[in-house]
């Protein structure tokens, strides 16, 4: 028994940081937002909510200045302040904001968001755990190994929901009559409008999968549609 209570301490721990964390977040998001009333996007969610088979899409202003989009673990979608100033300004054009609204969309259908915070706490025990077994085997070094395998493992399955998200995404507008070219329009945008120099860090250690990647995943569905399409003729 004793042997296993380090592996135990670190599950208990991921489970109590995984509620704080999810009542953190939820404080944060409640103090900071408000619901995103805009005529211009309202005509584009409405679409897709007629796409979805629902009355309305609910899409919440996150008081914040970096430029994102994000689920949170209850179903909510966000959209920061910095993002839509740079929609107001006229950087980001509408159709490009709602595409990012239709891959937030994507992360609470297919679970991502619930997960993603599951998962966090998940790794932070992994870590622990695999770190107390490696620092008896690599004295010194073993903790530096656990984190290294942790954040490549975390970045895998960061990418992979990227890419499930943009597939969602690029489904709802084309159903919806908006297409996908704002959706790939706004990515060649966003390294400019976050500030991101991905050049500096290695594909297979970024959470988001590398623009180009991006683009190409989602033309070679559109491909398939296409033949299908054809097929059917």
């Amino acid at each position: 028994m004793i042997r296993f209570t380090p592996i135990l301490l670190a599950l208990l721990f991921a489970w109590i940081t995984w509620r704080f964390s999810a009542w953190q977040t939820a404080k944060e998001l409640d103090a900071r937002s408000v619901p995103l009333a805009d005529a211009g996007l309202k005509r584009l969610t409405d679409r897709m909510a007629e796409a979805l088979g629902v009355s309305r899409i609910e899409v919440n202003l996150y008081r914040i200045a970096p430029v994102n989009g994000l689920a949170a673990p209850d179903g909510r979608i966000f959209l920061t302040q910095g993002f839509y100033d740079r929609y107001r300004a006229g950087e980001v054009s509408a159709e490009e904001l709602a595409s990012v609204i239709a891959h937030e969309l994507g992360h609470v259908a297919l679970g991502h968001s619930r997960r993603r915070m599951i998962d966090f706490s998940g790794q932070n025990a992994m870590r622990m755990a695999l770190g107390m077994i490696l620092s008896r085997v690599l004295p010194g070094i073993g903790m530096w190994v656990a984190n290294m395998i942790t954040s490549l493992l975390a970045a895998r399955l960061s990418r992979q929901d990227e890419y499930e998200a943009d597939a969602y995404a690029a489904a709802l507008l084309t159903k919806a009559g908006i297409g996908t070219a704002p959706q790939k329009s706004l990515f060649h945008k966003l390294e400019a409008l976050t500030g991101a120099a991905h050049g500096t860090v290695p594909a297979w250690l970024m959470s988001h999968p590398q623009t180009h990647e991006r683009i190409a995943a989602i033309e070679k569905m559109e491909a398939r549609w296409a033949a299908v399409e054809r097929g059917s003729d």
